[in-house]
């Protein structure tokens, strides 16, 4: 027995011909996320509640007079209510109710010449209700390329409710109250042009860029490098107490077992682009050939299959096995056996997907073209299609745990708090796989994925 097995043919056939493959990572599709951004005014509101003063008075008020003419001289306090905010399309209007008070008295003048003294002072607003007008703000928003928001302030003429006429001349003073008005409210319109007309948000969208950069460690599967592209504003437009931004981000995102360097890039100006719902992101997945040969031997290393030829049995041990790219959409599957016979065979098979299973397969495996003529030339018994069913049975590749493990992965990401006062909402609709690519060291796998991502946006916890 021992003489039969020294003389038993080492089986030793020429390594198969590989060929570099197909894939390029510029043949990945741009992935389109377009994501809604909601942010609350509330607090900016608040803001402007705080900022804008609720008491107004004339000039010197109680004791100093407005006197723009010889025959009449007043002075008046004027408190508003509280802000009341509208926003619509692209406009926000700033409205308030006013109340006013007024006091005055006139003397005869003739010419500039004193005829007469003053009156005794006449009330407007104290011992009957406080007269009324409505007073606003319309503003205009506009986002520019640059990421600099655009506000365009327009001071509404002020429309008051009610008359004042002061005291027993009957003298309508409502216009002078008015005018007096006026000059604060420009006041206030130049002081908001200084403190809001123009705000930069490249500093913000550059953290999120910078964000966007870095590569993420998705446990248990490898790194995620986005790779972003560019971005666009699909619409901008403003309802109720929120600024609503349908951002959209084009990337290139890849997985790969081994962590890739990180970039910087600035973050690209706004372009334009067509509106979509949701995100559909396409990624590639770089497998490593080390893990699938490990799941394979762990199935196949140490089988033995017995063949009968005539009146002898022989015997085909499976050492150990190794899974690699053969470009041209082939696998090609190296088998170290023993037995009547000890050496090497090399198979080639095309990876395919059951979508139903989850699972890739390696299908329609053959013994590669050079092992296949050495064998028929010297162990021709080897050269049976037992060995190669056998083979495809375990040269498959459970993807389910996977994809489930991805979109619990994934969806956490799309649920976080990305910085103070920006946190996201999303989850996966559905994960596909749509092509292989076997390269000569990695398994390249593209799928595509679709989900759903929000962003809300706290105004006030931002510095702008």
């Amino acid at each position: 027995m021992g003489a039969s097995s020294s003389l038993a043919q080492k089986i030793d056939p020429a390594n198969p011909d590989l060929s570099p493959g197909n894939f390029k990572l510029d043949s990945l599709p741009d992935s389109e996320l377009n994501i809604p951004i909601q942010v609350d005014l509330k607090p900016v509101y608040a803001m402007a509640e705080k900022s804008v003063d609720t008491l107004f008075t004339s000039a010197g008020y109680p004791d100093g007079w407005v006197q723009e003419a010889c025959d009449t001289r007043y002075k008046y306090v004027f408190r508003r209510s509280k802000l009341q905010m509208k926003a619509s399309g692209m406009s926000l209007n700033l409205g308030f109710t006013g109340y006013y008070k007024i006091i005055g008295s006139t003397r005869a003048c003739a010419n500039g010449i004193i005829l007469s003294p003053w009156t005794p002072p006449c009330r407007c607003g104290f011992d009957e209700p406080e007269r009324k007008v409505n007073v606003s703000f319309s503003n205009t928003l506009s986002l520019m390329t640059n990421y600099k928001v655009k506000l365009d302030i327009k001071r509404n003429e002020p429309q008051p409710l009610d008359k004042c006429e002061v005291c027993f001349w009957g003298q309508n003073v409502t216009r002078q109250v008015m005018k007096g008005l006026v000059a604060e409210l420009d006041a206030a319109k130049k002081d908001l042009d200084k403190n809001y007309a123009t705000t930069d948000l490249k500093p913000q969208m550059q953290k999120v860029w910078d964000q966007l950069n870095k590569v993420y460690n998705i446990y248990g599967l490898g790194w995620l490098k986005i790779n972003p592209k560019g971005v666009h504003i699909n619409r901008l437009y403003t309802q109720n107490d929120s600024l609503n931004v349908l951002l959209g981000l084009s990337a290139k995102p890849v997985i790969s077992f081994e962590n890739p360097e990180e970039t910087s890039s600035p973050v690209p100006h706004i372009s334009n682009s067509a509106v979509r719902q949701g995100f559909s992101i396409f990624l590639d997945a770089v497998l490593n050939y080390d893990s699938l040969s490990r799941i394979m031997n762990e199935q196949l290393a140490g089988m033995t299959l017995d063949f009968k030829k005539a009146f002898v049995r022989k015997k085909f041990i499976i050492d150990s096995c190794k899974i690699y790219g053969g470009g041209f959409e082939k696998l090609i599957i190296r088998i170290h056996f023993s037995g009547t016979n000890n050496g090497t065979i090399f198979l080639a098979g095309t990876p395919a997907y059951d979508t139903a299973r989850r699972m890739i397969e390696v299908t329609n495996i053959d013994f590669d073209i050079k092992t296949k003529n050495l064998l028929l030339g010297s162990a021709g018994w080897l050269f049976d299609k037992k060995i190669s069913k056998k083979i495809a049975q375990f040269a498959r590749f459970d993807l389910g745990p996977y994809i489930d493990t991805a979109k619990i992965n994934i969806n956490t990401r799309l649920n976080q708090e990305w910085m103070k006062g920006i946190r996201s909402y999303g989850a996966i609709r559905d994960i596909r796989l749509i092509r292989m690519y076997p390269m000569q060291q990695y398994l390249v796998i593209r799928s595509n994925c679709e989900g759903d991502l929000s962003v809300k946006v706290d105004a006030g916890s931002l510095s702008l």
